[in-house]
């Protein structure tokens, strides 16, 4: 999400009904006999393996639907999209349309809904994934809703995708907005900020090399502090009057030439000048004073061995009298607190930005990670220092993957799981590999080994056994290998890293054959390994064989989060209710949130679970404690059993988050080992060349302050499973939970 504030002043609103048409229902058709207004495939491959055929036959509404059918190969899913770019007033959007489905198998059908901001980043998506059509289905309308700001909004994207096999029909779309047909929502005109007017460096910042020194890298380090610094407090920024991208681009040829700390002082006060005098602030020593988990930390900028009178007085003045209102480039979270970075431009066709541009991306990043990661004191280094190393990283990066592997770095350096480059850099995808192997791999024991073989269509089980130990990759040792790409692999604990290494690095290339190193019961032997393509196939057998729930016998119930609705609960209490324990199964992803519901069915007295850490853009850089918020209720059918949650790094945010919902439930214990160590609701980052990545924007904590990130839920009995087990097939973190509940406690 990607919010931004506009001052009312700046907003201009028609009044009157828009009359907007959409061609929700194909009935205008182009010179090609294409709807108007709609594009049919994203991809060149799309149009191949999922054609969109225009069908005058089989209809919900007028004349025509639209036909989607899986034919070919080349791509996972079809789709087709109609664009809007007229802006509306209003708060929330819902999509409605038909679908009709025949033989979906391995996917599903569903509408889809986007909502971006001016950057062409996503600010809202529901594509019904959880929830999708499968089968075979008459025609049933479905909806989509989704929040819309309307001063955030620049385009909106709605249509229907079929993903997998079979056929799928679409008709009838319609929208409404604050629950009326689009055609009586009133247009919004909005008028850009000043920021947003200047573009004098858009296509470069004019700073092309950089020759590092002792002087100028501490030139850059404070230059970088003190932009980040002003972004996010002088009320001038906040209000949107300054492309701060753009300010930075005018300072740092100054900065650049300044020979000594004097000069540079000279820079910044100059530069500071130019910036009008913000009014006394009367809340803001109030505000310092109140009770911080994390209190700012401003980095050099009020060290006096560096920063001289009266720059020290002038950035002083600021500091204590800085912006707590509205901001241009940072807002919070609405009922969540988590941070929103706003107005941030992606520059998405610099893949290989020029070294202004790679500087802005490392002072972007440190600045936002400065003020509101809520667990920058848990990263386990000084961020400061983190400047400072990551420099020379960013100044002297040669190409478009030299580029991608420093900001790599740096996002590692969070030791955040939710901190990982989720797109933008073709560069650091080739870098991985395109291909991948046909199984799947895990680290039990500190050894790399075969845990499932994926459906054999390359003969590599007859080679190959679950419970084989690779030893080595091409030639080099699984241990060099470790240490190579650690740096490259951002998590908030080792067992998470060692959980994403293989799937990242270890067993990805570029090539059709790898070779391996096979250890199996002390026989050494070699074998080529036939790669797939990356992201076709592989899919894990034990997720797919997983049931929502079931008895494993008469006295134990099985529930698998993964999968499980709220919907299905009524019939869990049914099936359980004369079981004497539940085993709950939390190495996968909630697909729905269970606290309040599962939770409740578990939990028969209300008690705190959890609290929370969330920033301030009224003080940059402090976190604060909220109050504790609470799960459980007493009822009649309130579960009287025992209950073993099996956790392990797979476990990550929303499932440590239900752990610790659960196990504060004085009849739950939790089994297994470390999990990912990164909890709260995530923050959206974006960095020159479209760099894509993320944060926990809010810190979660166990109600007597106990931490979870990094070293993730608490765990009563801390068991691995063994190569030994694995060969014999054994669940041995199942197998223990049924012992615990067998023995009670």
């Amino acid at each position: 999400m990607k919010h931004y504030l506009l001052f009312a002043f700046l907003l201009i609103s028609c009044k009157i009904h828009s009359q907007y048409q959409i061609n929700g229902s194909f009935e205008k058709l182009n010179d090609t006999h294409i709807p108007e207004g709609w594009s049919f495939s994203f991809f060149a491959s799309q149009k191949t393996a999922y054609p969109a055929l225009l069908d005058s036959v089989t209809k919900q509404h007028g004349k025509f639907s639209i036909l989607l059918e899986k034919k070919g190969t080349g791509a996972d899913f079809g789709v087709i999209d109609y664009p809007i770019t007229q802006n509306f007033e209003g708060k929330n959007i819902e999509l409605r349309g038909y679908i009709k489905t025949e033989n979906v198998s391995k996917g599903y059908a569903g509408l889809w809904m986007r909502i971006d901001d001016k950057n062409v980043q996503s600010i809202g998506f529901d594509n019904m994934q959880d929830r999708g059509v499968i089968g075979t289905k008459d025609w049933q309308q479905y909806t989509i809703k989704l929040d819309y700001n309307s001063k955030e909004v620049r385009a909106l994207h709605i249509g229907g995708l079929l993903v997998g096999e079979g056929k799928a029909w679409f008709d009838n779309f319609e929208i409404f907005i604050d629950n009326k047909p689009i055609k009586k929502a009133a247009f919004k005109k909005i008028i850009a900020v000043k920021a947003d007017l200047d573009t004098a460096f858009a296509n470069s910042s004019g700073i092309k090399e950089i020759n590092l020194s002792d002087q100028l890298s501490t030139n850059l380090i404070v230059a970088g502090q003190f932009w980040g610094f002003l972004k996010y407090h002088h009320p001038a920024i906040a209000q949107g009057d300054y492309n701060w991208d753009a300010e930075l681009f005018r300072i740092l040829p100054s900065v650049l030439q300044a020979k000594n700390n004097k000069e540079l002082n000279v820079v910044l006060e100059n530069y500071l000048e130019k910036l009008p005098k913000p009014d006394v602030c009367k809340s803001c020593k109030k505000i310092a004073e109140e009770q911080y988990q994390i209190k700012p930390d401003y980095g050099s900028l009020f060290d006096k061995l560096i920063i001289e009178e009266p720059l020290l007085t002038k950035l002083s003045f600021i500091r204590d009298n800085r912006n707590t209102g509205d901001s241009y480039y940072i807002g919070m979270a609405p009922g969540v607190g988590n941070p929103i970075f706003k107005n941030e431009k992606p520059y998405s066709k610099m893949t290989y930005p020029d070294a202004g541009y790679r500087l802005l991306s490392l002072f972007r990043y440190w600045s936002m990670i400065n003020y509101f990661f809520p667990y920058k004191n848990v990263i386990g280094q000084d961020w400061n220092q983190v400047l400072k190393t990551s420099l020379p990283e960013f100044v002297n990066a040669k190409n478009e993957l030299d580029y991608g592997k420093a900001a790599l770095k740096l996002i590692a350096c969070v030791n955040d799981t939710h901190a990982n480059l989720w797109g933008g850099s073709t560069a650091i995808t080739n870098f991985k590999g395109k291909y991948a192997p046909p199984l799947q791999t895990t680290f039990i024991e500190n050894k790399l080994v075969i845990t499932d073989l994926y459906k054999d269509t390359l003969d590599v089980k007859s080679k190959l056994k679950v419970g084989d130990v690779v030893t080595a990759i091409d030639g080099k040792d699984v241990g060099l290998l470790i240490k190579e790409f650690l740096p490259f692999t951002p998590a908030s604990n080792y067992d998470t890293q060692l959980r994403d290494l293989p799937n990242n690095y270890l067993l990805r290339a570029n090539k059709i054959k790898v070779n391996l190193n096979i250890n199996r019961d002390g026989e050494q032997f070699s074998y080529d390994l036939p790669m797939r393509i990356y992201g076709r196939g592989g899919k894990d057998s034990d997720f797919e064989k997983a049931e929502p729930f079931k008895l494993i016998n008469e006295n134990t119930g099985y529930v698998f989060p993964g999968k499980y609705k709220n919907a299905m609960l009524p019939d869990i209490k049914k099936l359980f209710a004369n079981t004497k324990g539940i085993i709950i199964d939390m190495r996968c992803y909630p697909s729905e949130f269970m606290p309040f519901t599962f939770g409740n069915y578990i939990k028969d007295v209300s008690t705190p679970f959890v609290k929370f850490t969330m920033g301030s853009v009224a003080y940059p850089g402090s976190f604060a404690f909220g109050a504790t918020v609470r799960n459980g209720k007493k009822s009649s059918d309130n579960y009287k059993g025992k209950i073993v949650v099996i956790v392990n790094a797979i476990s990550q945010s929303q499932a440590e988050y239900t752990t610790m919902a659960f196990q504060s439930s004085p009849n739950v214990k939790v089994i297994g080992s470390s999990t990912a160590g990164a909890d709260g609701n995530v923050s959206d980052i974006i960095l020159p060349g479209g760099l894509k990545t993320m944060i926990s924007g809010i810190g979660v904590f166990y109600p007597d302050g106990k931490p979870t990130q990094r070293v993730g839920v608490k765990i009563d009995e801390v068991i691995y499973p063994t190569i030994n087990g694995i060969k014999q097939g054994k669940d041995e973190l199942l197998e223990k939970a049924m012992e615990i509940l067998s023995k009670g406690w």
